[in-house]
């Protein structure tokens, strides 16, 4: 199945035709094209969540500045420098660096940290996931030793990113900021919630058209779970089918791409990492932040942080994978056709 010439009403229909379940012709294309490039080997990341305070106030995220209840923190430099020790005996090769907007972490702040950790272990990447920053922040992190850049433009559709966000906040900024990293020789991640409120195949189509106009290195797609101290508490969550659609959709778009079968996708289905893995996926991203923090960074309600989720289940995960007729790999993993 050949997406990349289909046009947006081509792509919706084809969403609209697998939106209950992927047809299994769809996940055994996806496989093969994932296989093609990466064989069976999922790429294993170390995730460190250093804040939950954020400056924005999206309708969806549970550390949105305006949830009075959320629990705040910030992890100090040498918290994550003995998260990535720890990550490092443990055989990871990749820290994932994720908070919040926070403005406590200026430039200089958050340089020094990643100097600091590519410092102590030259042979890791470091990935950020810290929202939008101006060009000179983002050269800044990249002189610092930072290799790749996650975020999410969560939705491509001008008027459905409106429905998500406050005025303050545009699709046309996020898309300035993705451009610019890439243009800087950041390994570059984008992606989107599946089941949003207000989204249709046309938007998520639209997605799919801003993937292949970008070609990021790594695109991240998870179900919409909704949070009880947000605007959108009431409304239902994004599906496992539609999920694995869009995923197994994006792997054939772009073939080479890193695609992680993500928490959220494990939270609302027990064997939705491996289900991910049957989709396209090829990436996952234990947790490595400090266990008295993880519950405070919630994104969305019922998110896992123990068990396989978590880097102390290194071992679980590894026979999971391996149960699925699949390798885990804790090597850097870059994105394959991607230049260093």
């Amino acid at each position: 199945m050949n997406l990349e010439h289909l046009s947006k009403t081509e792509l919706a229909e084809l969403i609209q035709q697998n939106q209950s379940a992927p047809d299994a012709r769809l996940l055994d294309q996806a496989r093969a094209k994932k296989e093609h490039y990466y064989g069976k080997r999922i790429f294993v990341r170390g995730l460190i969540e250093f804040t939950n305070y954020c400056k924005n106030n999206c309708y969806y995220c549970g550390i949105r500045a305006g949830n009075t209840a959320a629990h705040r923190y910030r992890l100090a430099k040498e918290e994550v420098l003995g998260c990535c020790e720890t990550g490092w005996q443990l055989g990871f090769r990749t820290f994932v660096l994720q908070g919040g907007e926070d403005v406590y972490f200026t430039d200089a702040i958050l340089a020094d940290m990643v100097y600091s950790i590519k410092e102590r272990y030259p042979d890791c990447a470091v990935t950020l996931s810290v929202g939008e920053r101006s060009r000179e922040s983002y050269r800044l992190l990249k002189e610092a030793g930072a290799d790749r850049y996650l975020l999410r433009h969560e939705t491509a559709d001008d008027a459905h990113y409106q429905a998500l966000h406050p005025a303050s906040m545009s699709l046309a900024h996020r898309k300035e900021c993705l451009y610019a990293l890439k243009e800087l020789g950041y390994q570059v991640g984008a992606g989107f919630m599946v089941g949003s409120p207000h989204q249709t195949p046309e938007t998520l189509a639209e997605d799919l058209l801003f993937l292949k106009e970008l070609q990021p290195q790594m695109v991240g797609i998870g179900p919409f779970i909704p949070h009880k101290d947000t605007p959108f508490h009431a409304e239902p969550q994004g599906t496992l089918g539609l999920t694995l659609t869009m995923l197994a959709m994006t792997r054939l778009l772009l073939p080479q791409v890193l695609l992680p079968a993500t928490t959220a996708l494990g939270t609302i289905a027990p064997d939705g990492r491996e289900l991910g893995f049957s989709a396209g996926a090829n990436v996952v991203m234990p947790n490595l932040s400090p266990i008295s923090v993880r519950a405070d960074y919630t994104l969305y309600d019922n998110k896992i942080c123990l068990g396989d989720e978590a880097a102390e289940g290194l071992q679980s995960l590894r026979q999971r994978i391996e149960a699925a007729g699949l390798e885990m790999d804790l090597s850097r993993g870059d994105c394959v056709g991607f230049e260093k």
